[in-house]
């Protein structure tokens, strides 16, 4: 890890606007693979991590800025969607610009909302994440365990990762 420079704060209402580019930016392309078409995040099932984000009593999230650019969020909600396990337990969504991950900046991110769920009460946070996404060593260095399995709608096996909000890193 690097020494990293940037600031992490709270995500404020005027940084949603964003939301959709780190959505985009989420979404794991496995060596050798195409990136899929911007409008992917828009498929009902990808677009419910975002949609009228601040709306739910859950939404919450961080981002790192780095010299005004902002360059990773993590945000939290509870939505049906591929790693919701209950309607108590925020599922969390994290991205990190490419440039820029492998400096601590994703770890930082996922403590600040961490500290954010537990002040709202939550007890845990879920996730999903590709088996073959090398983030699942990240996710399980964070406390995460692996809790189920399931395919997600492009026939992926995701692990549905759950993290104890009580334990610390």
């Amino acid at each position: 890890m690097q020494n990293w420079a940037g600031e992490i704060r709270s995500l404020m209402q005027a940084d949603y606007l964003w939301l959709e580019e780190f959505l985009y930016q989420a979404i794991y392309v496995a060596p050798g693979e195409e990136w899929p078409p911007r409008e992917v995040i828009f498929e009902p099932e990808i677009y419910v991590y975002i949609k009228d984000f601040g709306s739910l009593p859950a939404d919450c999230g961080t981002l790192a800025e780095l010299d005004g650019e902002i360059v990773g969020m993590a945000w939290a909600r509870i939505i049906p969607a591929y790693g919701n396990i209950d309607d108590n337990t925020p599922e969390l969504a994290i991205s990190v610009l490419p440039a820029h991950r492998g400096q601590g900046i994703g770890a930082a991110l996922m403590e600040k909302l961490f500290d954010q769920l537990r002040g709202r009460g939550y007890a845990r946070t879920s996730l999903s994440v590709q088996k073959n996404n090398p983030a699942v060593r990240f996710y399980r260095r964070l406390g995460y365990v692996e809790t189920a399995e399931k395919l997600d709608h492009a026939g992926h096996e995701d692990y549905i990762m759950v993290k104890e909000l009580g334990k610390s890193v």
